[in-house]
């Protein structure tokens, strides 16, 4: 039951079906499912002006309150699969409410593409916010928030026309472009590496089912003890995996026991999510070529720096090492996955689960280092949430955030945020606790604060 909640859960947020198998390059032509471009009101906003059509082929949803700001808030919804149908979800902001109750409107679009294409997303989006001004009125203000892809097409949008949008909000975001991709298969390798002593890039079609099963015996403590219990070469494997997805950290623990014992991704096999997710062929949406690297990273499997022991040296000097096609992580903002460099202009807010292992800790980590080195930091406000979930925040939560990006934009006002860019601020048991929502159940496999129960 577990397992098929959450399948469900990802189905519905973001990227389910990303990378999963490798699949021939063809021309696809998309068409909109125009019933699910109409929606209902909210309950108490009945009078809002509710729009929908299509958009050079692209869906879109369009809903103005009453007692309207003048600000728009853009939405950009995650990974929908590489069907040829674009749709929107029922409901498709997770805090629109809040958004009619302020008096705010806002606008989504299907994109006119599926599968990974952030940069077609991007421009769609945009395309979306003019006929906005055509349709209804010049906004004063424009801001723009996404969960998953959509927080990489958020991220990638600011940066792409940095006079156009105010404020943005990405959540749960793939802020590290390629360093996702990455990390599925530092994960597959290195554990086929300290398991069987060998390493191999692409896969067989048999590996979920066959490889996957034999690392996970090699690994275990007990004949069926995988995840829970692991014998020393699994310890090490697992706080590699730790290190790689977003260094020492609270709430791992309980990320791995669930990631790796009930989630899975097409082999019909609990836990065998990450390992599923390894059956790709390395490319990213629809670009065919070979994205994925690993030819710079030094696998650690504990918390000392650098080579410090045998496991380690024997690691990085047998495993398979990957390099991407020529032209595959090329930095071109129309690219299925633009590379994101940093220079953020306008206030950026964004949020992030801890126990997050399909998009990992990782990504906002990377995304610190790279404002860092713009010296945009002052524009960045970071938030660690204690869950294990994939895009998995409450509504207050969302609530929170924006209307605090909304009071930073509007009111010069920054509000405060997490050291996403400290790993020993990161490592400390508390961490995480300050803008988790502390209503009991709020999260699924949440780490308990060390102050409060949870």
């Amino acid at each position: 039951m577990i397992r098929r909640i959450v399948v469900a859960l990802l189905a519905g947020i973001g990227l389910i079906g990303l990378l999963a198998v490798p699949v021939e390059a063809q021309e696809v032509e998309y068409v909109v499912d125009e019933s699910s471009l109409p929606f209902e009101a909210v309950e108490g906003f009945e009078d809002s002006d509710r729009q929908w059509g299509v958009l050079r082929g692209a869906g879109y949803r369009i809903e103005v309150p009453a007692d309207w700001n003048g600000d728009l808030m853009m939405w950009a919804h995650g990974f929908r699969g590489t069907g040829e149908v674009l749709f929107f979800n029922p409901e498709e902001v997770p805090f629109r409410r809040w958004l009619l109750e302020n008096g705010y409107a806002w606008a989504a679009s299907t994109y006119s593409e599926n599968d990974y294409s952030v940069g077609n997303a991007v421009v769609d989006t945009r395309r979306l916010a003019r006929l906005f001004r055509r349709v209804v009125d010049r906004p004063h203000r424009v801001y723009i928030a996404g969960v998953s892809m959509g927080g990489h097409v958020t991220a990638a949008s600011i940066e792409r026309y940095p006079r156009f949008y105010d404020g943005a909000m990405p959540v749960c975001g793939v802020l590290g472009d390629f360093e996702l991709f990455d990390f599925f298969l530092d994960f597959n390798v290195t554990a086929q590496q300290i398991a069987l002593g060998r390493s191999e890039f692409p896969v067989g079609p048999d590996y979920p089912i066959t490889t996957a099963q034999e690392i996970k015996r090699e690994l275990e403590l007990a004949d069926g003890s995988w995840p829970f219990a692991l014998n020393a070469d699994g310890e090490a494997f697992k706080q590699l995996v730790e290190l790689r997805s977003g260094g020492d950290r609270p709430n791992f623990d309980e990320a791995w026991n669930f990631w790796n014992a009930f989630p899975e991704f097409g082999s019909d096999i609990p836990g065998n999510f990450l390992f599923d997710l390894g059956a790709g062929d390395g490319s990213v949406g629809v670009d065919t070529k070979v994205a994925v690297k690993n030819t710079d990273v030094f696998y650690e499997t504990d918390l000392i720096r650098g080579p410090s022991n045998e496991l380690e040296k024997e690691l990085n000097a047998e495993v398979v090492r990957v390099r991407p096609d020529p032209g595959a992580r090329r930095p071109s903002r129309l690219a299925p996955s633009p590379r994101l460099r940093g220079n953020i202009r306008v206030p950026v807010l964004t949020m992030h689960n801890l126990g997050d292992l399909f998009v990992p800790f990782h990504n906002e980590t990377v995304y610190f280092d790279r404002v860092a080195r713009r010296h945009k930091t002052r524009n960045l406000v970071q938030r660690a949430i204690r869950g294990s979930g994939h895009c998995d925040f409450t509504t207050a939560e969302y609530e929170r955030a924006f209307g605090d990006l909304v009071g930073w934009v509007e009111r010069g006002v920054r509000p405060a945020g997490d050291r996403v860019g400290s790993p020993r601020a990161v490592a400390r048991e508390n961490f995480g606790c300050r803008f988790t929502d502390p209503t009991p159940g709020a999260h699924f496999a949440a780490a308990p604060c060390p102050d409060r129960k949870r």
